[in-house]
């Protein structure tokens, strides 16, 4: 498997009259091709948690292994490690920097020390699978593009690396409907027909429940529910008290059922409510 945390805590300024425990006894499995989503109200944990992916922050107590392999281990380079566990932090386009396209994405690869053919085929690659013309858009200022693509490009620089994991936190912040369903759209491609393994953070239910297949809740710096999609949407009581809901189009059904009629109460997406409600309408002759 990709990943595994065992046991792990961890403490901002620990020692001083300031220290936070911000992560306490998290254990986890992010497995090969997965799709998961990680979830909780602001300041659960979630973010300091996928730091420890690629070793950008260190435990403060437990482990964290990246195909099997103790990622704080003095035989091992984090810079290999980061290679593998690509982390796109929210508002990526801050990061760019480089006068061109091609220079921002390239900016990793070259950094491995890789030959220029390879880096242009990585480049090409990387800026093709985000949905991005490569020759289109190859000698353009990343700031002349618009907010959606200038977070493709931050995301391709992530991808030119070649990691087998690709971690976001809130991807879609502060995009326009366009730019986030054409960035979500571009996500649900490179699970699917990539077959990268994806660990969304996200505030919107209705983001995790249409791409996730897995879902995991954090509260107060603890895992507090983890399985398939549709079962944690279940745990109502549970995502209530942890200051969450469900998607709109769940509440809609939910609401419905009260109402007493025969709808699924399960669904999750748009498509499935418009099935739903379409019986709906059938079964009472509404339409035929």
């Amino acid at each position: 498997m990709p990943i595994r945390v065992e046991n792990l805590c961890y403490t901002y300024n620990p020692g001083t009259p300031f220290a936070r425990t911000a992560l306490e006894d998290i254990n986890l499995e992010i497995n090969d091709g997965e799709f998961v989503g990680i979830i909780g109200e602001t300041g659960s944990g979630k973010s300091t948690l996928i730091q420890h992916f690629n070793g950008l922050l260190r435990p403060t107590r437990g482990r964290v292994l990246v195909d099997g392999v103790d990622i704080w281990q003095k035989d091992v380079r984090l810079k290999d490690i980061r290679q593998k566990v690509g982390l796109v932090f929210q508002y990526p386009e801050h990061q760019l920097f480089e006068e061109t396209v091609f220079a921002d994405v390239a900016f990793g690869p070259r950094n491995m020390g890789l030959d220029e053919d390879e880096i242009g085929m990585r480049v090409r690659r990387a800026l093709e699978m985000v949905g991005l013309d490569f020759e289109a858009v190859k000698a353009r200022s990343p700031f002349e593009l618009s907010g959606g693509e200038m977070r493709r490009v931050a995301i391709a620089g992530v991808l030119a690396m070649e990691p087998s994991v690709l971690v976001l936190d809130e991807p879609v912040s502060g995009l326009d409907p366009r730019g986030r369903d054409e960035l979500l759209q571009e996500l649900t491609r490179l699970h699917e027909k990539f077959e990268y393994t994806v660990v969304l953070v996200s505030h919107s239910m209705e983001d995790v429940a249409r791409l996730a297949k897995r879902l995991v809740v954090m509260h107060r710096g603890r895992v507090v529910a983890d399985g398939p999609v549709r079962d944690v949407f279940r745990m109502m009581d549970l995502l209530r008290e942890t200051g969450l809901g469900v998607p709109q189009v769940t509440e809609l059904m939910l609401e419905l059922a009260r109402r007493g009629k025969d709808v699924r109460t399960d669904v999750l997406t748009v498509e499935e409510a418009k099935v739903e409600l379409l019986r709906l309408l059938r079964s009472e002759g509404r339409v035929r």
